[in-house]
C-alpha cells in the first residue's frame, strides 16, 4: 500500500484529497500546510508520493519540490495546480515533479496520476 504525504495550504483540499484516496486503499500518513511543513515531514515520514500544492505561504510547492529532491532525488511528488498555473506546473515538473493535477479534483484522475506514479 502506497503512503502519501499531502500538502495544500487549504484543509478542505487536504481532506478532499486524503478522502479520495482512502476511499482507494492509500495510507495517508501526513499532511502539510506549507513547503517548510512538508520538507520536514517528507525527511520524517518518507513517503511513496507527496501531493503538493502550487501557491501557499512560507514555502511554496516549486521551493519545497527541490528542497524534497535535493533529500532524495528518487522523490514522487504530484502537483496540485488551479487553473490557469500552467507556468507554474512546467516549473515544477522542471523541478523534479512527476505529474501534475487540477483543482477541483476529480477522483479518476487523482487515482490514476498516483497509480501512475507510485508504479514508476
Amino acid at each position: 500500500m502506497a503512503k502519501i504525504l499531502i500538502v495544500d495550504d487549504a484543509a478542505f483540499m487536504r481532506m478532499m484529497i486524503k478522502d479520495i484516496l482512502e476511499k482507494n486503499g492509500f495510507e495517508v500518513i501526513g499532511e502539510a500546510n506549507n513547503g517548510i511543513k512538508a520538507v520536514e515531514l517528507y525527511k520524517k515520514e518518507r513517503p511513496d508520493v507527496v501531493t503538493m500544492d502550487i501557491t501557499m505561504p512560507d514555502m511554496d510547492g516549486i521551493e519545497a519540490v527541490k528542497a524534497i529532491k535535493a533529500l532524495d532525488p528518487s522523490a514522487k511528488i504530484i502537483m496540485c495546480s488551479a487553473m490557469g498555473q500552467q507556468t507554474m506546473v512546467m516549473d515544477a515538473i522542471k523541478a523534479g515533479a512527476r505529474d501534475f493535477i487540477v483543482k477541483p479534483f476529480q477522483p479518476d484522475r487523482v487515482l490514476e496520476a498516483i497509480s501512475k506514479v507510485v508504479n514508476s
